[in-house]
């Protein structure tokens, strides 16, 4: 029997948040803060952080695998972001897990 290692398919985390009506440059501060720490972390390929013109954040985000994206989650950083995020949404956020299909661009190519 043979089984495939998912350990280095890259994995796309997206979606939107909503700010709570008052609360949109807190959410903006607290999002922005996020992009650069989470753009070193390792097995980060892309971090990119949205606004939509209805006032909606779009982050987009592709890991190098579970595992990566994992790590990432399980920061001080993420974990405290995750802690203080409820106070400035409106509802739930809509957030999508997928294996990224495509071909990774290599660096340099």
């Amino acid at each position: 029997m043979t089984t495939t290692s998912t350990a280095q398919i890259p994995v796309s985390l997206y979606g939107f948040l909503t700010p709570r009506p008052g609360h949109a440059d807190e959410l903006r501060r607290l999002l922005m803060d996020l992009v650069e720490p989470s753009r070193g972390h390792e097995g980060s390929l892309q971090y990119h952080l949205h606004e939509q013109e209805d006032g909606r954040f779009f982050l987009y985000e592709i890991w190098r695998s579970r595992e990566g994206l994992d790590r990432h989650n399980a920061t001080p950083l993420l974990r405290a972001f995750m802690d203080e995020l409820p106070a400035h949404l409106e509802g739930t956020p809509e957030a999508y897990f997928g294996v990224l299909r495509s071909p990774y661009p290599t660096v340099g190519a």
